[in-house]
């Protein structure tokens, strides 16, 4: 006996629909790795382009290709710097090798999740005054980019002072201005109104790499000290 056409009907209707379930549930998570796969992608084409952008000292192919030491964050304990070394033609220059090993710093290794400094941070310029500061004039991106937080300021300014002492022995202290102006901290933690320590000198002082407290306030735990070479530098008194 044949169904009733409203049966029928109800029939094709649920395996239409038993169709369309079964195929959305295959291809939603293809079309999701897809547009992921397609974000990632967009994402490394605006890196490239930002690091063509701001690479403000290009590399001198005439240059001698040196073994630099660059300081990311390790892949084992994002606590912790870890150097990488890298092949570049860099300038004998202090300044102009500084400018280059920094702007490689800034462009950030191969695995993003790696870096120590805001991918939107530019180095402005860089001096080095007869005594061996180094002057390092960044962007506002450096200070309002950073993840605010004692661990992640303080491994940026590491990675900065440590790459430096790895490759220019001229720079003995290196002081980081942001858009030209000395300002009390990177993002609320670190103080940069002194110098940090690159290659050590004991006619320096230490100071506390952490900002001090308002005036007033009582209970403030001080910083311990921290060493140059280690998972964070030592700042120095101006």
């Amino acid at each position: 006996m044949t169904p009733p056409v409203k049966e029928r009907w109800k029939f094709w209707l649920t395996t239409l629909l038993v169709f369309v379930v079964v195929g959305a549930a295959i291809s939603v998570p293809i079309i999701r790795s897809r547009m992921k796969r397609a974000a990632r992608l967009q994402q490394q084409t605006e890196e490239q382009a930002r690091r063509e952008l701001v690479q403000t000292v290009p590399m001198n192919p005439s240059d001698p290709r040196v073994k630099a030491k660059l300081f990311w964050l390790s892949d084992s304990d994002s606590s912790a710097l870890a150097p990488v070394t890298v092949e570049l033609p860099l300038s004998s220059d202090p300044v102009l090798r500084s400018k280059q090993v920094l702007n490689t710093l800034l462009a950030g290794p191969v695995d993003v999740e790696l870096r120590t400094l805001p991918p939107d941070a530019v180095l402005l310029a860089f001096y080095i005054l007869p005594d061996g500061t180094a002057i390092a004039d960044f962007s506002e991106a450096l200070a309002t980019s950073i993840p605010s937080g004692i661990a992640s300021e303080q491994l940026a300014v590491d990675s900065m002072a440590r790459t430096l002492e790895a490759n220019v022995p001229e720079v003995k202290r290196l002081k980081i201005l942001i858009h030209g102006q000395e300002v009390e901290t990177l993002a609320g933690h670190v103080d940069l109104t002194g110098t940090f320590i690159v290659h050590a000198d004991t006619s320096q002082a230490p100071a506390n790499p952490v900002a001090a407290p308002a005036a007033g306030k009582v209970g403030a735990i001080a910083a311990p000290t921290l060493t140059a070479g280690s998972s964070a530098v030592k700042l120095a008194q101006q």
